[in-house]
């Protein structure tokens, strides 16, 4: 039944337990299973390469992850699925005062929050990483356009790299040395979406290729709406691409330096990132034609090299 409950159906089932019990209040122990068991399914229902990558987690890890994910999931959604920019930062901002009741050991009636804030505590959590991402949600709003290459790391310190920093703290492995290490994989793999996907973002009204280097290869923004990339655009996102590859690389070491359980998830989107960089490739760099994809064999060699590395 846990497994099935929507966002929705959670708080009638605490009402529920509230109802048959005799103080008028629901054990924490009820409370925070019906949360888990939302952060499960939305965690197990959205992203592909998580419920694979779950795969490979220790059960004592999988909720802990869940409810993680499930908190930036839905800020994700409250970014990319609400009617303008202006609905999706007010809602950020209610998100953002929720996160900062819920790490001042205030009661939060969301679920994802009520599950969260367990994990919080066992892991000693620090705050900085969420506000971060929040931050790099709402910079997406009224930010569409980047200067120059570091512009666009700033963003990627705040948009992905966090998550990595989570993770780190969940495996008792956030050592500085592995911190930065673990940056370098999250900018890697948010910069080779970005190229990935650059005919999506700019019919999104937003451009990541950096302005310069596109100034600098006489690319004007019309060019971007263009079915098919001349030359110039492709030798721009090419050079994107390799500074790209340099991330990921840069930070694979990262995978000798941690629990094996977390190497093999190291290893695996570390290489999903760079596979994506040669779907790229393959297509010429032409992402605005096509959405370069990995082939599910791929996938699936992926996967199988990440799982017979851990045993």
């Amino acid at each position: 039944m846990a497994d099935s409950l929507s966002e929705d159906d959670v708080p009638d089932q605490i009402n529920r337990w509230r109802g048959s019990s005799s103080n008028g209040s629901p054990t924490k122990s009820l409370h925070l299973l019906a949360a888990q068991a939302h952060c499960r399914q939305i965690a197990l229902g959205h992203y592909e390469n998580f419920l694979v990558a779950s795969v490979l987690l220790p059960r004592s890890m999988k909720q802990p992850f869940y409810n993680v994910y499930a908190f930036c999931r839905h800020a994700d959604d409250l970014a990319d699925e609400s009617p303008s920019p202006e609905i999706a930062t007010e809602r950020l901002y209610d998100w953002q005062q929720q996160l900062d009741r819920c790490f001042a050991g205030h009661v939060v009636e969301h679920p994802i929050f009520i599950a969260l804030s367990d994990t919080i505590s066992q892991f000693n959590l620090q705050k900085r990483p969420f506000d971060d991402l929040l931050d790099a949600f709402r910079q997406d709003q009224v930010k569409t356009r980047y200067a120059n290459f570091a512009e666009l790391v700033d963003y990627c310190r705040r948009s992905a790299n966090p998550v990595g920093q989570i993770v780190l703290r969940l495996a008792a492995a956030d050592s500085p040395e592995n911190i930065a290490l673990s940056d370098s994989i999250c900018t890697g793999l948010q910069l080779a979406n970005h190229w990935q996907d650059v005919r999506r973002d700019f019919q999104a009204g937003r451009i990541y290729l950096p302005q310069d280097a596109l100034a600098a290869a006489n690319v004007s923004e019309s060019m971007l709406a263009e079915p098919t990339a001349c030359d110039a655009v492709k030798r721009v996102i090419a050079e994107q691409c390799q500074q790209a590859r340099q991330w990921l690389l840069d930070g694979l070491p990262l995978a000798d330096r941690v629990p094996r359980w977390l190497a093999a998830d190291i290893r695996l989107f570390a290489h999903g990132g760079l596979e994506t960089l040669d779907a790229i490739a393959r297509c010429d760099h032409d992402t605005l034609r096509q959405r370069p994809t990995v082939s599910k064999t791929r996938q699936l060699k992926l996967v199988l090299r990440a799982m017979f590395r851990r045993l």
